[in-house]
């Protein structure tokens, strides 16, 4: 496989400097992506720059995952209109660990392949580095003025910040250029990859390497995956969708993936899956014919979900997300764990009641009119129960006067109620 064909029709090229793809025809090329450690999970914004590096292993190249431990410690303005909090070495090692774990859903570390990924950390170079070495052995091959030309530098500088570049922050490219010579130098690293706003600091490392050894370096960007209205990747109103099941659960991974509009699943799919270009072509023409079946989604979802959670949790995520559409039983529904449950209901109305009248047991009539409002009157409820048009738990009510009582507790604190189709109500006794 040609991994800048492959780039190419999956949209995941932006910028390439020349030479590039002749160097990967011609040998097995060490490349790397750097990874900020500023949170102990990656969310999927960093998942193009991820993807890219399995790409790249899947052509026979090798790839390294850069944590940036010393950098992280710094913050890059690229994009940026603030400084960061800087972090402490202990949650920098912290976050490192839990990072790596992700990748290894992504990459191949433990094989004996000759193109085996490998996880390096620019800390584990920089913190014997003193100031006065930097500034001889690093600070000496690139100008101020070389350094000034960076658009990352150029609008901060223009005010787009409000206490303009600190110093720390200004020295980012090199010490990212640092990074480069570094791997080049001790892994025979002769490739850079990332976003495209970070060509001005992956091109300040190849620079670095030309001046100090002489050596090829070169560099390739993947353009910022935007949605097709322009609003940003990987937000929701709750925030980042993350890939650790602590921050996004893997049933809101889904349905985020789910969700996505037409033209960007048309997208998302080439970027964020491995399947390869025949296959997507044919569920493009599907989608086409018949877009309500929300194909390019459906298949986009269960990829993506799979790969970062497992078939297990993708599987979860599916019966749960068919509980809403009235499809599923009570048994999947008592499968759900609380976080689950509420996720799925965000949104729909909710009652509380006391959790002491359903020891006691309560007539469901009693219970749906009087202490949760889920209907106006008792001759109505009792018109859609006689219809077979409620449910509890999943389960019609046999009668408007069955009794409810704390086994019927999901979770041993909800009961779902249904009115309908499409109507549901949560109860939470307390």
């Amino acid at each position: 496989m040609n991994f800048v064909e492959e780039l190419k029709w999956r949209g995941m090229l932006h910028d390439i400097m020349p030479g590039t793809e002749e160097l990967l025809t011609k040998e097995q090329v060490t490349a790397y992506v750097g990874i900020d450690p500023t949170a102990d999970s990656l969310h999927i914004g960093h998942l193009c720059g991820v993807m890219m590096l399995r790409h790249l292993q899947r052509c026979g190249h090798k790839p390294l995952a850069l944590i940036g431990g010393a950098t992280g410690m710094i913050g890059d303005p690229s994009g940026k209109s603030a400084e960061r909090n800087l972090l402490t070495e202990e949650i920098l090692h912290h976050n490192q660990e839990c990072i790596k774990k992700q990748l290894a859903k992504f990459l191949d570390f433990e094989s004996d392949a000759p193109n085996r990924a490998e996880l390096v950390n620019n800390y584990d170079w920089m913190k014997n580095f003193t100031f006065l070495d930097f500034a001889r052995e690093v600070g000496k091959h690139i100008t101020v003025n070389y350094m000034m030309a960076k658009d990352s530098v150029k609008r901060r500088l223009n005010g787009e910040a409000r206490d303009g570049l600190s110093f720390t922050e200004f020295t980012y490219q090199l010490l990212q250029g640092y990074d480069f010579l570094h791997l080049n130098e001790t892994k025979g690293c002769k490739l850079q990859m990332g976003g495209s706003d970070q060509w001005g600091n992956i091109t300040t490392g190849t620079e670095l390497i030309r001046r100090t050894n002489g050596g090829e370096a070169f560099a390739l960007t993947c353009p910022l995956i935007t949605k097709a209205d322009g609003g940003k990747f990987g937000k929701t109103e709750s925030g980042n969708i993350w890939l650790d099941a602590r921050y996004t659960s893997p049933y809101k991974f889904y349905q985020f993936w789910l969700n996505v509009s037409d033209a960007d699943a048309e997208r998302y799919i080439k970027i964020f899956t491995s399947i390869n270009k025949e296959e997507i072509d044919a569920l493009v023409a599907e989608h086409t014919e018949a877009p309500h079946l929300r194909v390019l989604q459906k298949r986009l979802a269960q990829e993506v979900t799979i790969m970062v959670h497992s078939k297990e949790e993708y599987e979860a995520a599916v019966e749960a997300s068919n509980i809403l559409f009235g499809n599923a039983t009570s048994d999947s529904l008592h499968k759900l764990d609380e976080e689950t449950l509420l996720a799925v209901f965000e949104g729909v109305p909710q009652f509380e009641v006391s959790r002491d009248a359903l020891t006691e047991g309560v007539k469901a009539v009693d219970l749906l009119v009087d202490s949760a409002a889920v209907f106006p009157s008792k001759g109505e409820m009792r018109k859609l129960v006689q219809g077979g048009g409620v449910s509890l738990n999943k389960e019609k009510l046999a009668a408007f006067d069955q009794v409810i009582t704390i086994s019927d507790l999901l979770n041993e604190k909800y009961l779902l109620i249904q009115r309908g189709k499409k109507n549901y109500y949560l109860i939470l006794a307390k």
